[in-house]
């Protein structure tokens, strides 16, 4: 029988010690603690790690921004008169933190509330049960490792003065003239995306053959032409080769002889998970390429020992790493919870537009399940009402198995990261086209699309062809 939350042991053993206060971090803790367990948080920075702190809040804040920005530069279209002046990047900072701010706050509250003891400094496994911090040793009967992860760069290409990882881009002061962006992956065309509403002159280099390369292909080809429609130049197939800089700008040589000059070269190749130097191999868990690697309900082989979030190989997402915390805790407490699966996880781009999906892309569905056993179907927004008002061009693309449910959902246009919330549901409770057409979707809405799409899948199509 665990202890009360919050309350001191008396063996001074706790029930559950988590290494990391980041997403999954801090689920495995709140949700311990609602549990009835004892537990200690180890956080060597602040509470919310990376999402909160250098990446998906202050990232989305910096796009909201943009998004402010492009409504008043293209305000004309909607009758409406404004004028754009200039992007003040300290005002835009201050907004940023303060959202922040907010959150870290508000997050803080709830460890207190929740009774959770959080140690301030870099913690190290040094027993298959303890966690030792500046000297302190903290023993639990259960331990959660979840260091999280880091901006990558290449071998060969030193992150310093003028070229950026993502954390360093969100801390500038003001806005770039110009500026290259290495990877087309979600980061990347994220801040592409931020940049150019803030009229930065922006050029992509992409490695693979398409920007974000791990949606489903018809996704990559719609945001492509929406790139090109708003100016922002990009490179696919081509691999970086150098860059030089001085005290004005880079210059970016790519394999291919061609050399791009800007402001800043910003390294956005992805993320790497952070566990060397904390005794994880020592004490026998084992990594490869730098991933804790564990069984379908998180655990590391190692005693009471399991691992949580980024650290884990698989989609590198806040939202993955909270469901990863809350698993744990739960399967700590014996309640037997359902295994967290990577392609049921919903995924956004926050650009303009925005690429949202869930489960599979077409062509992971006929590797799967053979090229005659699935079916597709597009729904463009053009025929819908709210999508039309808002000016936005896209798609509700449905993968199904032939005669089967729904076993992709993915979609392009502005807010339809609203939308997946629906489609997750859609495909992780395998429904049928002909289930999701019987539901009524408010009209006018962009949701509505979900609608149509399946109406039209299950043989019913109302505002589409085909």
């Amino acid at each position: 029988m665990a202890d009360p939350a919050g309350a001191a042991p008396a063996d001074g053993v706790v029930d559950l010690v988590v290494l990391g206060g980041g997403s999954g971090g801090y689920a495995a803790a709140f949700r311990a603690a609602e549990l009835g367990m004892s537990v200690t948080l180890v956080e060597k920075d602040k509470l919310g790690g990376t999402c909160l702190h250098r990446g998906c809040i202050p990232t989305k804040a910096l796009l909201h921004a943009a998004e402010v920005a492009d409504s008043a530069r293209h305000s004309e279209q909607f009758g409406v008169r404004a004028s754009f002046d200039s992007v003040d990047m300290a005002g835009v900072n201050k907004y940023k933190d303060a959202v922040v701010g907010r959150l870290y706050k508000g997050l803080q509250g709830l460890a207190k509330a929740n009774k959770v003891t959080v140690v301030e400094g870099e913690g190290r496994l040094v027993a298959k049960d303890t966690v030792e911090v500046a000297g302190r040793r903290i023993t639990g009967r259960n331990v959660v490792l979840a260091t999280g992860s880091t901006s990558r760069t290449l071998p060969g290409l030193e992150v310093g003065g003028r070229v950026l990882t993502s954390d360093t881009a969100l801390a500038l002061d003001h806005v770039p003239q110009s500026a290259v962006i290495l990877g087309g992956g979600v980061i990347g065309v994220e801040f592409a995306s931020a940049w150019k509403a803030f009229g930065v002159d922006v050029t992509i280099v992409e490695g693979l053959d398409r920007l974000i390369p791990v949606e489903d292909e018809a996704c990559s080809k719609a945001f492509e032409r929406a790139y090109r429609k708003r100016g922002i130049t990009f490179h696919t197939g081509v691999r970086f080769k150098g860059v030089e800089q001085s005290e004005t700008g880079v210059v970016v040589s790519l394999e291919d002889g061609r050399q791009i000059e800007a402001e800043y070269l910003l390294v956005a190749v992805g993320r790497g998970p952070v566990t060397a130097g904390f005794g994880f191999e020592e004490q026998g868990v084992v990594l490869e390429r730098g991933f804790v690697q564990v069984d379908e309900r998180l655990h590391t082989g190692v005693e009471n020992v399991y691992a949580v979030g980024d650290i884990v190989a698989g989609l590198q997402l806040a939202h993955r790493g909270f469901a990863h915390g809350i698993f744990v805790a739960e399967q700590i407490a014996g309640l037997s919870p359902v295994p967290v699966v990577d392609s049921s996880v919903p995924r956004v781009t926050y650009s303009d537009p925005e690429v949202a999906s869930v489960g599979l892309t077409e062509g992971q569905a006929r590797e799967l399940y053979g090229e005659d056993q699935v079916s597709t179907f597009e729904y463009n927004l053009a025929g819908n009402g709210r999508s039309q008002i808002l000016g936005t061009a896209g798609f509700v693309k449905l993968v199904r198995r032939k005669d089967g449910p729904l076993v992709g959902i993915h979609t392009v246009g502005s807010r339809m990261g609203e939308q997946i919330g629906e489609a997750q549901l859609i495909v992780n409770w395998e429904a049928y086209p002909e289930e999701v057409a019987q539901l009524i979707h408010a009209h006018p809405t962009q949701n509505e699309a979900m609608g149509e799409a399946h109406l039209a899948l299950a043989g019913k199509p109302l505002h589409s062809h085909g």
